[in-house]
Protein backbone atom coordinates (compact mmCIF):
# COMPACT_ATOMS: atom_id res chain seq x y z
CA UNK A 1 0.00 0.00 0.00
CA UNK A 2 2.68 2.50 0.65
CA UNK A 3 4.26 2.13 -2.79
CA UNK A 4 1.06 3.26 -4.06
CA UNK A 5 0.95 5.91 -2.01
CA UNK A 6 4.17 7.14 -3.35
CA UNK A 7 2.91 6.70 -6.57
CA UNK A 8 -0.42 9.06 -6.27
CA UNK A 9 0.69 12.17 -5.83
CA UNK A 10 2.52 11.97 -8.75
CA UNK A 11 -0.11 10.83 -10.77
CA UNK A 12 -2.37 13.82 -8.84
CA UNK A 13 -0.23 15.94 -10.91
CA UNK A 14 -0.87 14.32 -14.16
CA UNK A 15 -4.58 14.39 -13.37
CA UNK A 16 -4.53 17.82 -12.42
CA UNK A 17 -3.11 18.48 -16.10
CA UNK A 18 -5.65 16.40 -17.72
CA UNK A 19 -8.68 18.34 -16.01
CA UNK A 20 -7.13 21.38 -16.80
CA UNK A 21 -6.78 20.79 -20.23
CA UNK A 22 -10.40 18.92 -20.89
CA UNK A 23 -11.65 22.17 -19.30
CA UNK A 24 -9.58 25.19 -20.13
CA UNK A 25 -7.92 23.36 -23.55
CA UNK A 26 -4.96 25.21 -23.33
CA UNK A 27 -1.88 25.45 -26.12
CA UNK A 28 -0.50 22.25 -25.05
CA UNK A 29 2.56 23.33 -27.49
CA UNK A 30 3.48 26.70 -26.23
CA UNK A 31 3.48 25.69 -22.53
CA UNK A 32 5.77 22.33 -23.30
CA UNK A 33 7.63 24.12 -25.62
CA UNK A 34 8.41 26.13 -22.44
CA UNK A 35 9.64 23.78 -20.69
CA UNK A 36 11.76 22.12 -22.97
CA UNK A 37 13.32 25.49 -23.45
CA UNK A 38 13.37 27.34 -20.61
CA UNK A 39 13.00 25.49 -17.45
CA UNK A 40 14.91 21.94 -18.40
CA UNK A 41 17.95 23.63 -19.73
CA UNK A 42 17.98 25.30 -16.01
CA UNK A 43 17.42 22.16 -14.26
CA UNK A 44 20.25 20.22 -16.57
CA UNK A 45 22.94 23.08 -15.78
CA UNK A 46 22.24 22.82 -12.25
CA UNK A 47 21.98 19.15 -11.90
CA UNK A 48 25.90 18.96 -13.72
CA UNK A 49 26.66 21.75 -12.44
CA UNK A 50 26.21 20.49 -8.54
CA UNK A 51 27.26 16.68 -8.74
CA UNK A 52 31.33 15.86 -10.00
CA UNK A 53 31.57 14.18 -12.77
CA UNK A 54 31.99 10.35 -12.67
CA UNK A 55 32.57 6.65 -14.55
CA UNK A 56 28.66 6.60 -13.78
CA UNK A 57 28.05 9.11 -16.83
CA UNK A 58 29.61 6.84 -19.35
CA UNK A 59 28.05 3.87 -17.89
CA UNK A 60 24.39 5.44 -17.63
CA UNK A 61 24.80 6.32 -21.46
CA UNK A 62 25.89 2.99 -22.37
CA UNK A 63 22.82 1.45 -20.32
CA UNK A 64 20.62 4.11 -22.04
CA UNK A 65 21.80 3.19 -25.79
CA UNK A 66 21.50 -0.31 -24.87
CA UNK A 67 18.22 -0.59 -23.75
CA UNK A 68 16.71 1.23 -26.33
CA UNK A 69 18.77 -0.90 -28.78
CA UNK A 70 17.26 -4.23 -27.11
CA UNK A 71 13.74 -3.12 -27.08
CA UNK A 72 14.45 -2.41 -30.88
CA UNK A 73 15.60 -6.01 -31.60
CA UNK A 74 12.79 -7.69 -29.53
CA UNK A 75 10.51 -5.28 -31.51
CA UNK A 76 11.93 -6.16 -35.25
CA UNK A 77 11.45 -10.13 -34.09
CA UNK A 78 7.78 -9.95 -33.35
CA UNK A 79 7.16 -7.77 -36.55
CA UNK A 80 8.92 -10.24 -38.54
CA UNK A 81 7.39 -13.56 -36.90
CA UNK A 82 4.21 -11.78 -37.07
CA UNK A 83 4.94 -10.56 -40.47
CA UNK A 84 3.81 -6.63 -39.82
CA UNK A 85 4.48 -3.74 -42.84
CA UNK A 86 6.91 -1.16 -42.67
CA UNK A 87 4.33 1.16 -40.67
CA UNK A 88 3.20 -1.48 -38.25
CA UNK A 89 7.12 -2.53 -37.73
CA UNK A 90 8.11 1.14 -37.05
CA UNK A 91 5.49 2.16 -34.96
CA UNK A 92 5.88 -0.75 -32.47
CA UNK A 93 9.16 0.57 -32.23
CA UNK A 94 7.95 3.46 -31.20
CA UNK A 95 5.38 2.52 -28.27
CA UNK A 96 7.48 -0.20 -26.72
CA UNK A 97 11.34 1.42 -27.19
CA UNK A 98 11.25 4.76 -25.26
CA UNK A 99 10.74 5.21 -21.80
CA UNK A 100 9.19 8.16 -20.19
CA UNK A 101 12.31 9.47 -17.51
CA UNK A 102 11.21 12.75 -18.56
CA UNK A 103 7.46 13.64 -17.21
CA UNK A 104 7.70 10.32 -15.06
CA UNK A 105 10.78 8.71 -14.14
CA UNK A 106 12.72 11.88 -12.90
CA UNK A 107 9.68 12.93 -10.46
CA UNK A 108 9.39 9.22 -9.15
CA UNK A 109 13.12 9.21 -8.38
CA UNK A 110 13.16 12.08 -6.07
CA UNK A 111 9.89 10.56 -4.92
CA UNK A 112 11.55 7.33 -4.16
CA UNK A 113 15.08 7.91 -3.50
CA UNK A 114 15.30 11.92 -2.97
CA UNK A 115 17.62 14.16 -3.74
CA UNK A 116 20.46 11.36 -3.15
CA UNK A 117 18.89 9.29 -6.87
CA UNK A 118 18.16 12.42 -8.37
CA UNK A 119 20.71 14.14 -9.96
CA UNK A 120 21.33 10.70 -11.86
CA UNK A 121 17.58 10.69 -13.17
CA UNK A 122 18.42 13.88 -14.80
CA UNK A 123 21.56 12.63 -15.79
CA UNK A 124 19.20 9.91 -17.41
CA UNK A 125 16.79 12.59 -18.80
CA UNK A 126 19.30 13.91 -20.54
CA UNK A 127 20.55 11.05 -22.24
CA UNK A 128 16.88 9.59 -23.27
CA UNK A 129 16.19 12.94 -25.11
CA UNK A 130 19.66 12.93 -27.43
CA UNK A 131 18.13 9.06 -28.17
CA UNK A 132 14.86 10.38 -28.66
CA UNK A 133 15.96 13.09 -31.09
CA UNK A 134 18.22 10.77 -33.00
CA UNK A 135 17.10 7.03 -33.14
CA UNK A 136 13.40 8.37 -31.91
CA UNK A 137 13.28 10.28 -35.07
CA UNK A 138 15.07 8.21 -37.56
CA UNK A 139 12.02 5.45 -37.03
CA UNK A 140 9.31 7.48 -36.82
CA UNK A 141 10.26 9.27 -40.29
CA UNK A 142 10.91 5.65 -41.59
CA UNK A 143 7.42 4.45 -40.03
CA UNK A 144 5.64 7.37 -41.86
CA UNK A 145 7.48 6.89 -44.78
CA UNK A 146 9.51 10.39 -44.59
CA UNK A 147 13.04 10.37 -46.50
CA UNK A 148 14.75 12.60 -43.14
CA UNK A 149 18.58 13.03 -43.86
CA UNK A 150 21.32 12.55 -41.57
CA UNK A 151 21.99 16.25 -42.02
CA UNK A 152 18.27 16.55 -40.72
CA UNK A 153 18.89 14.42 -37.38
CA UNK A 154 21.70 16.23 -36.59
CA UNK A 155 20.39 19.76 -36.75
CA UNK A 156 17.00 18.44 -34.97
CA UNK A 157 19.72 16.56 -32.22
CA UNK A 158 21.67 20.44 -32.01
CA UNK A 159 18.32 22.51 -31.56
CA UNK A 160 17.71 20.63 -28.28
CA UNK A 161 18.68 23.01 -25.69
CA UNK A 162 19.13 20.46 -22.38
CA UNK A 163 22.11 19.48 -23.97
CA UNK A 164 23.57 22.78 -23.85
CA UNK A 165 22.37 23.30 -19.87
CA UNK A 166 24.56 19.98 -19.16
CA UNK A 167 27.42 20.94 -20.86
CA UNK A 168 27.47 24.20 -19.22
CA UNK A 169 27.02 22.81 -15.76
CA UNK A 170 29.74 20.51 -16.12
CA UNK A 171 31.99 23.45 -17.93
CA UNK A 172 31.16 25.57 -15.02
CA UNK A 173 32.32 22.82 -12.57
CA UNK A 174 35.33 22.18 -14.19
CA UNK A 175 36.26 25.62 -14.43
CA UNK A 176 35.22 25.94 -10.68
CA UNK A 177 33.03 29.19 -11.70
CA UNK A 178 31.05 30.12 -8.35
CA UNK A 179 27.48 31.33 -9.19
CA UNK A 180 26.58 34.25 -6.63
CA UNK A 181 23.35 34.32 -4.25
CA UNK A 182 20.89 35.73 -6.87
CA UNK A 183 22.23 33.82 -10.17
CA UNK A 184 21.88 30.70 -7.31
CA UNK A 185 18.59 31.32 -6.08
CA UNK A 186 17.25 31.80 -9.62
CA UNK A 187 18.33 28.89 -11.13
CA UNK A 188 17.05 27.45 -7.88
CA UNK A 189 13.57 28.59 -8.33
CA UNK A 190 13.82 27.58 -12.20
CA UNK A 191 14.93 24.54 -12.17
CA UNK A 192 12.27 23.49 -9.36
CA UNK A 193 9.67 24.51 -11.50
CA UNK A 194 10.77 21.99 -13.79
CA UNK A 195 9.63 18.87 -12.43
CA UNK A 196 6.02 19.83 -11.77
CA UNK A 197 5.71 21.48 -14.86
CA UNK A 198 6.34 18.29 -17.14
CA UNK A 199 4.04 16.59 -15.31
CA UNK A 200 1.09 18.56 -15.92
CA UNK A 201 1.98 18.99 -19.12
CA UNK A 202 1.95 15.20 -19.46
CA UNK A 203 -1.36 14.93 -18.37
CA UNK A 204 -2.56 17.10 -20.69
CA UNK A 205 -0.76 16.00 -23.57
CA UNK A 206 -2.69 12.09 -21.93
CA UNK A 207 -6.24 14.20 -22.24
CA UNK A 208 -5.74 14.44 -25.87
CA UNK A 209 -5.42 10.95 -26.57
CA UNK A 210 -7.74 8.84 -28.29
CA UNK A 211 -8.57 5.29 -27.34
CA UNK A 212 -11.05 4.76 -30.57
CA UNK A 213 -9.97 1.33 -32.59
CA UNK A 214 -7.26 0.12 -30.33
CA UNK A 215 -5.16 -2.41 -32.12
CA UNK A 216 -5.13 -5.01 -29.10
CA UNK A 217 -2.29 -7.55 -30.63
CA UNK A 218 0.40 -4.95 -31.26
CA UNK A 219 -0.77 -2.81 -27.89
CA UNK A 220 -0.51 -6.02 -26.19
CA UNK A 221 3.09 -6.51 -27.95
CA UNK A 222 3.80 -2.87 -27.23
CA UNK A 223 3.00 -3.10 -23.35
CA UNK A 224 4.54 -6.36 -22.27
CA UNK A 225 7.71 -5.00 -23.86
CA UNK A 226 7.36 -1.32 -22.07
CA UNK A 227 6.17 -2.69 -18.43
CA UNK A 228 7.65 -6.64 -18.06
CA UNK A 229 10.42 -6.80 -20.41
CA UNK A 230 12.59 -3.64 -20.50
CA UNK A 231 12.92 -3.49 -16.41
CA UNK A 232 14.10 -7.26 -17.15
CA UNK A 233 16.68 -6.67 -19.39
CA UNK A 234 17.64 -2.90 -17.81
CA UNK A 235 18.23 -5.79 -14.64
CA UNK A 236 20.51 -7.83 -17.16
CA UNK A 237 23.03 -4.50 -17.66
CA UNK A 238 23.18 -3.83 -14.09
CA UNK A 239 25.32 -6.97 -13.54
CA UNK A 240 27.44 -6.45 -16.01
CA UNK A 241 27.67 -2.43 -15.34
CA UNK A 242 30.08 -1.63 -12.25
CA UNK A 243 27.84 1.13 -10.84
CA UNK A 244 26.40 1.02 -6.97
CA UNK A 245 23.47 -0.37 -5.99
CA UNK A 246 21.39 2.89 -5.97
CA UNK A 247 22.25 3.58 -9.78
CA UNK A 248 21.26 0.07 -10.64
CA UNK A 249 17.71 0.50 -8.86
CA UNK A 250 17.25 3.58 -10.53
CA UNK A 251 18.17 1.94 -13.61
CA UNK A 252 15.73 -0.83 -13.14
CA UNK A 253 12.88 1.56 -12.37
CA UNK A 254 13.46 4.26 -14.90
CA UNK A 255 13.24 1.35 -17.63
CA UNK A 256 10.21 0.09 -16.10
CA UNK A 257 8.47 3.60 -17.07
CA UNK A 258 5.37 4.13 -19.91
CA UNK A 259 5.91 5.18 -22.81
CA UNK A 260 7.38 8.41 -23.33
CA UNK A 261 5.08 11.28 -24.67
CA UNK A 262 7.38 12.34 -27.23
CA UNK A 263 6.71 9.70 -29.23
CA UNK A 264 2.95 10.77 -29.86
CA UNK A 265 4.73 14.22 -31.00
CA UNK A 266 7.02 12.29 -33.28
CA UNK A 267 4.45 9.97 -35.01
CA UNK A 268 2.08 12.90 -35.04
CA UNK A 269 4.97 14.90 -37.81
CA UNK A 270 6.06 12.24 -39.29
CA UNK A 271 2.57 9.79 -40.01
CA UNK A 272 3.74 6.68 -38.28
CA UNK A 273 0.62 5.77 -37.34
CA UNK A 274 -0.17 8.45 -34.34
CA UNK A 275 -3.40 6.71 -32.98
CA UNK A 276 -1.95 3.73 -32.15
CA UNK A 277 1.48 5.40 -30.83
CA UNK A 278 -0.36 7.41 -28.79
CA UNK A 279 -3.20 4.75 -27.41
CA UNK A 280 0.24 3.15 -26.05
CA UNK A 281 1.08 5.82 -24.17
CA UNK A 282 -1.71 6.29 -22.47
CA UNK A 283 -2.49 2.43 -21.57
CA UNK A 284 0.96 2.42 -20.91
CA UNK A 285 0.65 5.49 -18.29
CA UNK A 286 -2.59 3.64 -16.54
CA UNK A 287 -1.34 -0.08 -16.12
CA UNK A 288 2.14 1.62 -14.48
CA UNK A 289 0.04 2.43 -11.24
CA UNK A 290 -0.57 -1.70 -11.68
CA UNK A 291 3.22 -1.89 -12.00
CA UNK A 292 5.58 0.24 -10.53
CA UNK A 293 4.44 -0.35 -6.89
CA UNK A 294 5.42 -4.21 -7.64
CA UNK A 295 8.44 -3.51 -9.00
CA UNK A 296 8.83 -0.60 -6.07
CA UNK A 297 8.02 -3.71 -3.65
CA UNK A 298 10.56 -5.73 -5.58
CA UNK A 299 13.47 -3.04 -5.68
CA UNK A 300 13.37 -1.04 -2.12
Amino acid sequence: MGYILTLLPIFGIFLLGFIGQKLLKFDIRSISKMSVYLLSPVLAFQTFYENRLSKDYMYLAIFVVGLCLALLLLCYIISWVRRYDRQDTYSLMLGASFMNNGNYGTPLVLFVFGAAGFHYAVILLVLQQLVMATIGVFIAAKGGGANRSLRATLISVLKIPIIYGALLGILFQLLRVPLSGPISQAVQLVADAAIPTVMIVLGMQLANISLKALEYERLSYALILKLLISPVVAYLFTLILPVDDLVKQIMILVAAMPTAANTTIYALEFGAKPSYVSSTTMVSTVLSLVTLPILLFILV
